[in-house]
Formats: C-alpha cells, sequence, structure tokens
C-alpha cells in the first residue's frame, strides 16, 4: 500500500517512514529525548536514505521512560490501545522501529495525519 504521505515523498524523492499491510503498520520513527513537550518535528532523511518520523519526547532516556513516554504518546496520537503498540528495535538507541497491530488502512489515514501537524 502506497504511504499516505506520497506528497511529501515525492517533493523529496524519499519514501514514507511507514509501511501498512493487513496486520497493522511498521514505523520507523527518530526520537529526541528531554524535549520541553512530547511533538512530531516531521519527517527526516537518515544517512542511509530511508526516512524516519522525527519525534522530541518529554521524558528523559533513563530506564525506559522515554521508549514508554513514545508509545503512550503515539497510541493517544492514533487512538489505539497501549497494548497494540510494541518496539521492535531501537531500545536504547535513538532510531526506533515501531510496530502497532490493528487495521492497516485505517492506521495509515492516522499516521499521515502525524505528518501534517
Amino acid at each position: 500500500m502506497r504511504c499516505a504521505c506520497a506528497c511529501w515523498a515525492a517533493a523529496t524523492g524519499a519514501d514514507c517512514p511507514w509501511s501498512v499491510d493487513a496486520d497493522g503498520a511498521t514505523l520507523a520513527v527518530r526520537i529526541t529525548p528531554r524535549a520541553s513537550r512530547t511533538e512530531v518535528v516531521g519527517v527526516q532523511p537518515q544517512a542511509d536514505g530511508r526516512v524516519a518520523l522525527a519525534i522530541r519526547v518529554a521524558s528523559p532516556p533513563v530506564d525506559g521512560a522515554a521508549n514508554e513516554a513514545l508509545i503512550a504518546w503515539l497510541a493517544k496520537q492514533l487512538g489505539v490501545p497501549r497494548s497494540t503498540i510494541s518496539l521492535k528495535s531501537g531500545a536504547t538507541g535513538r532510531l526506533k522501529i515501531v510496530r502497532i497491530a490493528g487495521g492497516g488502512a485505517a492506521l495509515s489515514g492516522k499516521l499521515a495525519s502525524l505528518t501534517e501537524r
């Protein structure tokens, strides 16, 4: 399924930071901990050519607090239960791969709304 942020992808020649399948969505996120508030910064290209949704997180990167804050914030913004969101990789790094279980088509629109803020 083509990403809902196709206009951004077409303008930059980059891919979208998420992929959607029948079982949910996989999202690449680059977080910056210890921000003044939790918010989306935008879609940023990475050094390896992939893109990630850049999110500032208010929590510090101590004992998984920033990861938990990211999951809680994503759940609230996407209107899904926290239990449907899991961290697939990047637990100790800034670049993370997040899996969101649920209807892929509905999630695609919700993820697109994050990039429009």
